[in-house]
């Protein structure tokens, strides 16, 4: 049975606010590299502790896109990969920032893709590109990676699973697949999810702006696409210290037509992403995916049941729409 790891947090009750989104992007632009903001850079790339260790690589079929899978997906037998795709924090160009996040979940048997390159942490060989200045009017520099580059990690892997020759061919359950992100990639995360191909979706410390004012160049947003989201969704905010919980708690308010959760722990926005095994959030993440993608019970007991794991774990809060 999987267990979730949150340990000294403290109790939060969910609300919603609303704070301008110019006077939130002036406050805190996102991080650039979340793990190296939270002062975790130099952790070696943790295989994950899921059954199948996993690996950070590029491939040349797929350029500036970083790939975390099973290192041996042998031993996988004939059990299928899922997919997820990613966004970055800040909608970076490195795609390494929420690399121990993003090998925990690939652990567990999933393709992780994430635009970029590997920009921070023991295997970079490059430093991120200076950050451009926003604008006097608040706005923030424009995106170093857009959803549309999110998407391509989504169009890569169904092709290669098609494919008649390759490590993926026939590995990838077309079923299977989310997307999720950090931040402007939560945004970017929300961009995509009308996409039909998407059968799950996770927005991490991140929602959009609820004053309508889209203040992140390359970003277009609002509130009337929520209700263009067709898969359950899932809310992880950082408690109210995290600049996203006004917009994050505020979609939450506003989605009621498919299975919804929100679930607050007090970290602020920079989430668990560097820890080891990604911490908390991944713990979250991994048994949504389990339970969305693979029917999987025993972790859809994380938020089913009016004793769900999340209702009764020290240190957080989980709020349920349409689920039992």
């Amino acid at each position: 049975m999987r267990t979730i790891r949150l340990v000294g947090l403290l109790t939060l009750s969910v609300i919603a606010a609303s704070v301008p989104a110019v006077a939130l992007a002036q406050q805190a632009p996102p991080p650039t590299t979340s793990s190296d903001a939270s002062g975790e850079a130099a952790l070696p790339n943790l295989p994950g502790s899921g059954p199948y260790p996993a690996i950070m690589e590029t491939d040349a079929s797929l350029p500036d896109h970083l790939i975390y899978r099973p290192s041996d997906l042998a031993k996988m037998g004939s059990r299928k990969l899922g997919v997820v795709l990613w966004g970055n924090g800040g909608c970076s160009a490195d795609g390494a920032s929420a690399r121990q996040h993003l090998l925990e979940i690939a652990s567990h048997g999933y393709l992780v893709i994430t635009p970029g390159r590997i920009l921070s942490g023991p295997s970079a060989t490059e430093k991120p590109a200076a950050r451009a200045p926003g604008t006097p009017q608040g706005q923030l520099p424009p995106v170093a990676t857009t959803s549309a580059d999110v998407r391509a990690g989504l169009d890569w892997a169904l092709a290669r699973n098609a494919g008649k020759a390759g490590r993926y061919a026939g590995r990838i359950d077309p079923t299977m697949t989310a997307v999720s992100g950090h931040s402007c990639g939560g945004l970017q995360a929300l961009e995509l999810a009308p996409d039909p191909r998407i059968h799950a979706l996770i927005v991490n410390n991140s929602g959009i702006f609820a004053d309508g004012s889209n203040p992140i160049q390359g970003i277009s947003v609002n509130k009337a696409m929520l209700k263009r989201i067709h898969t359950p969704v899932i809310y992880i905010l950082g408690g109210p210290t995290d600049i996203a919980y006004p917009n994050g708690t505020d979609d939450f308010t506003k989605i009621d037509h498919v299975p919804a959760a929100l679930v607050n722990i007090p970290v602020g926005h920079g989430g668990t992403f560097g820890k080891p095994y990604g911490g908390a959030v991944a713990q979250v993440v991994v048994d949504w995916l389990e339970w969305q993608l693979r029917g999987d019970k025993t972790a859809g007991r994380s938020f089913t049941g009016p004793a769900c794991r999340l209702c009764v774990a020290p240190g957080l809060t989980i709020a349920r729409k349409k689920i039992n």
